[in-house]
C-alpha cells in the first residue's frame, strides 16, 4: 500500500527516541502491510544516513531496507558512526539483521601506492576504506577516534566554500554560506560529518532557486558552469516534475564540477592507512579496503569515466594483508563481471573476506542489490551473516570476533569460520539479536 509512505515523515523527527518510537508504532499499526512485502535473501552493508549524506535517518533506512525486501542492512557513514545505535535498534524493530561501521579516507603515503590513484576520484595516494562490523561497546571509542577528523574536515569545507564562492561571484551568481546553507543540511551537531555532497546540495538548491527547473537551468550548467551533461542527466534536469531533481543536479556537479573548488585533504584529515587499520583491528572491527575499479558510465551519474586500481590490482592485493586489512568491500552493480571475478579470486587467494553493499546517496537509488542473488555471488550473503554474528558476539566477548587470535574456531579456514558464524546468525530471532549468544554457546567449544 503506497500510503504507508505518508508515515515516513515521522521517521525523520529530530529526536532518536521519537524516531524509534514512530518506527515501532508504524510496524505495529501496519504489520500486515509489512508482512505482505517480499522478503528476499538480499543484503546491503553500505547504507549512508543523515550522519553523512543521505535522504534518510537510520530509522527510515532500516524501514525502507525491510520494505524493499532486504534481509539485512548495514550503515557506514563517512567519518561518522553516529547511526550505529539507532540502526541496530531500528533493524531489530523491523526484524532484519544489522551491521554498523564507518567509512573514511586514509593515506597510502607509506606504501608502494603513494603516487597511485586508488579508489578516490579526487586524490592521489588517498583511499577509501571501511571499518565494518564494529561491536556496539566499541562505538564510543570509534566516535572519539573520528571526531578530530570531522573538525579538520570542516576547516577544509569552509575553505572549499570560499573557493566555490569566488567561482560563483565571477559569474554573477548567488553565494553559498557555509553556516546558513551547508551546515544545516548535516547532522554535524549530533556526531555526523559534513561532506562535499552537502556543499553540492546547497549549491544545487541555490542554482535551482536562481534559474528554476528546466531549459534555463540546463543552459546555465553548460554556459556558466561549463558542464557536459550526459543524455540521461539532461533528460532528468529538463523534467520539471522530477522528484529527485536536486539529487540529480548534485550528481551533475559531483561528476564534472567539484574538482574546480576541491582542496586536497591534509594528513591530519587522512591518517596513515596503517594507523587506521591497526585501530580497527584493536576495537574488533573488520577493516576493509573499498574496491572501486575502473569506471565507465557511473550508475549514479556522479563519477566521471576514470581508471583506478585495475592496472595494479595484483600488487595491491598482495599489500593489503601486510597492512592488516581483513576484508575487501565492493559494490557489485558498479563493476563488470570480469572485474568482480578478478576481485573474488584475489580475495580468496589472499585470505580476505568479501563484503558487499551499495551506497545510498540519493532518493533515486534503490536499497536492493539483486546481483548478490546470482550463484557466483551467493557467498556475499553468507559473509553478511558471518559479519552480523561477528559484530553481535564480539560485543559479548572480544574472543568471539571472527579474526581474534583467541577465536574458538580459529583452526578452521576463514570461509569455514564465516559459514559457521553465518549459520548461527541466520537461525537467530532477528527481533532479539541477543539470542545469538545461545546459538554461539551451543555451536562453539567452551572458551577458557
Amino acid at each position: 500500500m503506497t500510503d504507508i509512505f505518508d508515515n515516513l515523515a515521522a521517521l525523520e523527527q529530530d529526536g532518536q527516541a521519537q524516531r524509534l518510537q514512530a518506527l515501532s508504532d508504524l510496524v505495529s499499526s501496519r504489520a500486515g502491510d509489512l508482512a505482505d512485502r517480499p522478503c528476499t535473501e538480499e543484503v546491503n552493508n553500505h547504507i549512508h544516513t543523515h550522519y553523512s549524506f543521505s535522504p534518510y535517518s537510520p530509522a527510515a533506512a532500516a524501514f525502507l531496507a525491510r520494505w524493499s525486501g532486504l534481509r539485512a542492512v548495514g550503515s557506514v557513514d563517512h567519518d561518522s558512526i553516529g547511526a550505529a545505535r539507532e540502526l541496530v535498534e531500528a533493524a531489530r524493530i523491523v526484524g532484519i539483521g544489522s551491521t554498523v561501521g564507518a567509512e573514511l579516507r586514509v593515506s597510502f603515503e607509506n606504501t608502494p601506492f603513494a603516487k597511485k590513484r586508488l579508489n578516490n576520484p579526487d586524490s592521489i595516494g588517498i583511499a577509501y576504506m571501511v571499518l565494518h562490523g564494529v561491536p556496539l561497546p566499541q562505538v564510543p571509542g570509534v566516535e572519539a577516534f573520528l571526531a578530530p577528523l570531522q573538525d579538520v574536515r570542516n576547516e577544509r569545507n569552509r575553505a572549499q566554500v570560499e573557493r566555490l564562492n569566488e567561482i560563483l561571484a565571477s559569474r554573477g551568481l548567488p553565494k553559498v554560506d557555509f553556516d546558513r546553507h551547508v551546515l544545516p543540511l548535516s547532522w554535524a551537531d549530533r556526531g555526523g560529518s559534513v561532506t562535499e555532497r552537502h556543499i553540492l546540495f546547497a549549491l544545487a538548491s541555490l542554482v535551482e532557486e536562481h534559474f528554476g527547473r528546466g531549459e534555463k537551468l540546463v543552459q546555465a550548467l553548460r554556459g556558466d558552469f561549463g558542464l557536459t551533461l550526459s543524455p540521461s542527466q539532461e533528460e532528468a534536469l529538463l523534467d520539471r516534475k522530477n522528484p529527485h531533481y536536486r539529487y540529480d543536479l548534485l550528481g551533475a556537479f559531483k561528476g564534472h564540477f567539484v574538482e574546480r573548488f576541491f582542496i586536497q585533504p591534509s594528513r591530519a584529515e587522512c591518517l596513515p592507512v596503517e594507523e587506521v587499520v591497526a585501530f580497527g583491528n584493536e576495537v574488533g572491527a573488520v577493516p576493509a579496503y573499498a574496491y572501486l575499479g575502473d569506471v565507465g558510465e557511473s550508475p549514479t551519474g556522479d563519477k566521471a569515466a576514470q581508471a583506478f586500481e585495475d592496472a595494479f590490482l595484483d600488487e595491491l592485493f598482495l599489500e593489503l594483508p601486510r597492512i592488516g586489512f581483513r576484508a575487501v568491500t565492493y559494490m557489485p552493480p558498479r563493476n563488470t563481471p570480469q572485474q568482480l571475478k578478478r576481485v573474488r579470486e584475489l580475495s580468496e587467494c589472499h585470505g580476505l573476506m568479501e563484503i558487499s553493499g551499495v551506497d545510498i546517496n540519493s532518493s533515486r537509488q534503490v536499497f536492493t542489490c539483486p546481483e548478490v542473488m546470482k550463484p557466483e555471488f551467493r557467498h556475499l550473503i553468507t559473509n553478511t551473516w558471518g559479519l552480523i554474528a561477528h559484530e553481535k558476539l564480539s560485543a559479548l566477548d572480544p574472543r568471539w570476533g571472527l579474526f581474534h587470535q583467541g577465536n574458538p574456531l580459529g583452526s578452521l579456514s576463514l570461509p569455514e569460520r564465516i559459514a559457521r558464524y553465518g549459520e548461527i546468525a541466520r537461525q537467530s530471532d532477528l527481533h532479539r539479536p541477543e539470542d545469538l549468544l545461545e546459538g554461539a554457546i551451543a555451536a562453539f567449544p567452551a572458551l577458557p
